[in-house]
């Protein structure tokens, strides 16, 4: 479950909520009580949402913004970036989601599999590769940018294609950090850096011991 409460139908009056509600789960089904969505999602991150409507309006203008016949940048490469920076920010969610959407578009497999390790891989354009590259500087190192990736991205984009890359894997950076925080969808999952336990009786610090002293 996610750590916030989640919002049924009947308990919100905002339009923002019934609209999603509708579109997303199907005219009057309460998403709390019959949770689950066609991509096989639990849908949880809408009634989360729903908490602040202003908040989920927002956000559902940014869906709409990166999908906009207004965008220069192709959506290929746009996808990539999002993909990216759901593997990078380590969000099962955002990632998983986002190969549906690479792969909806057109996206080949051996590209879509080949993400996670995109340095390696020799299926990517000398675009793609300097895209990924600079995603991985928005996520991993938090914006800061080597000249020369950025001279790689002007080579091939305009300054305004590069304007919107960089605001669209940011917000879903900011998605992915944000699904993580409050265990919503894909990533409501238990810590995977916890203790495990040794044998009774032993520490760390009798396996660290000089072994000339064990047998004293």
């Amino acid at each position: 479950m996610p750590r916030l409460r989640q919002v049924p139908r009947d308990d919100s009056n905002a339009p923002i909520v019934t609209i999603m509600y509708d579109l997303v789960f199907g005219p009057d089904r309460d998403p709390v009580a019959d949770p689950g969505t066609a991509t096989g999602t639990s849908g949880d991150w809408w009634p989360v949402f729903a908490l602040v409507p202003d908040v989920l309006e927002h956000c559902v203008e940014g869906f709409g913004l990166y999908q906009s016949p207004k965008r220069r940048l192709e959506p290929q490469l746009r996808e990539l970036g999002q993909t990216r920076a759901g593997w990078a920010r380590g969000s099962q969610f955002v990632f998983s989601q986002h190969c549906k959407s690479c792969r909806a578009i057109g996206i080949g497999e051996d590209k879509i599999a080949a993400i996670p390790a995109w340095q390696v891989a020799e299926c990517f354009s000398p675009v793609e590769r300097a895209l990924l590259a600079y995603t991985d500087a928005l996520v991993y190192d938090g914006g800061r940018v080597a000249d020369g990736v950025f001279a790689v991205l002007r080579e091939h984009l305009s300054d305004e294609e590069i304007l919107e890359f960089t605001y669209i894997t940011s917000l879903y950076e900011m998605h992915a950090t944000m699904s993580r925080a409050l265990r919503t969808e894909f990533d409501d999952q238990p810590e995977p850096i916890v203790e495990v336990e040794g044998p009774e009786g032993v520490s760390a610090l009798d396996v660290l011991r000089d072994p000339r002293q064990r047998s004293e």
